[in-house]
């Protein structure tokens, strides 16, 4: 299985870290593509840097539409954008694709495979609704980072993993560590 992850700068970049290690311990190929504020707000808030990602997939630049994950003739299976800022769901709801990063959404849309926007902004504005619903329309799916409290979590990462586990349940793959309702 092949995914595409992308990061923007939204906050919450900790999602997506924990959805790579979690991708990668479990054997999927990755590609990676990190905005500029992506990379940015990862570092800031996780202190984690672009070197330490590229231990866990292939990293692309965000202005590289050259890079495979560009084209539909590259065979990937999804792409999840977590976290993924309303500036970047914008973007991909209105079609602008003069970033890699919503490229390769596009390009997931268009052939076809599954889309995962995990959003994470608070609260939603009437134009960040309806470009939820206009990619949810098109086949998108639209995951808030909005984690349960059933598990009772201690620890962040509780929290985390919880949203980065029903990711992993949109595309299929099993997360037998995931703590479920009862």
């Amino acid at each position: 299985m092949k995914v595409v992850v992308g990061i923007t700068g939204a906050s919450g970049s900790i999602y997506g870290y924990s959805l790579i290690r979690l991708l990668h311990k479990k054997g999927i190929e990755l590609a990676i593509v990190m905005t500029q504020m992506g990379e940015k707000v990862m570092n800031y808030e996780c202190g984690i840097t672009r070197e330490e990602i590229e231990k866990y997939g292939t990293v692309y630049d965000n202005d590289d539409l050259f890079a495979p994950i560009a084209s539909g003739s590259y065979q990937v299976d999804a792409m999840v954008v977590i976290p993924c800022s309303m500036n970047s769901l914008g973007q991909i709801a209105n079609g602008m694709g003069d970033t890699l990063l919503a490229r390769s959404a596009s390009v997931a849309l268009k052939e076809g495979k599954k889309l995962i926007m995990v959003v994470r902004e608070t609260p939603y504005s009437i134009i960040a609704m309806e470009n939820m619903l206009k990619l949810g329309k098109a086949g998108g799916i639209i995951m808030p980072a909005s984690p349960g409290f059933y598990h009772k979590p201690t620890k962040i990462w509780e929290l985390v993993e919880s949203i980065t586990y029903r990711v992993l349940d949109r595309l299929g793959i099993e997360a037998k560590e995931a703590v479920r309702w009862k």
